[in-house]
């Protein structure tokens, strides 16, 4: 069985891995993301093709110091009102940021990228859609009370496999890539890659 690595510190990802029997090693690709998005949003890039950029960037900036293994290289990008939105830096931005998006659609871009000897040999683009339902602020309080700091760490402030699923009436997408990994067409590419059994 060929390696895989993944380029990556997300745990989320690595717990889907994990529980679909995938064995992988993990190593960070140390990019500064900020830095190469703020050049690929400066070049007019949309939120697509921002979050395929940086999941190849980072497969491939691994790969080139493991070039006998797969490696994996995610991203994921929120697009709003047709424009890119980052995380929130604090909490008070995050609540800020669930007001302007309730009631309304916003979509989650999903980019992996597998690379092999410093070039990548697999991509996948997933595209969700998800409306928030139009909540009171006093479910907003009891939310941010039970959640916490932990709303820093999604672009959206949820995690839709826990108590952030309470925030929408509709999703449409793959359940994994909402998430952060398309999961199912990664399986399939693993193995034609020797990393999972046929």
């Amino acid at each position: 069985m060929s390696v895989l690595i993944l380029a990556s510190e997300s745990a989320v990802r690595a717990r889907l891995l994990r529980d679909a029997g995938v064995s992988f090693e993990v190593r960070p690709s140390g990019l500064d993301e900020a830095e190469v998005k703020a050049s690929l949003l400066a070049e007019k890039r949309d939120p697509a093709a921002v979050a395929d950029a940086l999941a190849q960037f980072k497969a491939v900036r691994v790969s080139r110091a493991h070039p006998e293994a797969l490696v994996l290289g995610c991203d994921q990008t929120l697009a709003f009102d047709d424009r890119l939105i980052d995380k929130p830096a604090n909490l008070a931005e995050a609540r800020t940021r669930l007001r302007q998006l309730r009631g309304k659609r916003h979509d989650l871009l999903t980019a992996a990228v597998l690379a092999k000897g410093g070039a990548p040999v697999w991509r996948r683009l997933e595209r969700c859609s998800l409306w928030m339902r139009l909540f009171g602020d006093e479910f907003l309080d009891g939310y941010f009370l039970a959640e916490g700091d932990k709303v820093l760490g999604s672009v959206g402030c949820y995690f839709l496999e826990g108590r952030g699923i309470q925030l929408f009436e509709r999703v449409e997408g793959d359940y994994f890539s909402i998430l952060g990994l398309p999961l199912v067409p990664l399986l399939a590419a693993l193995r034609e890659h020797g990393i999972v059994a046929r």
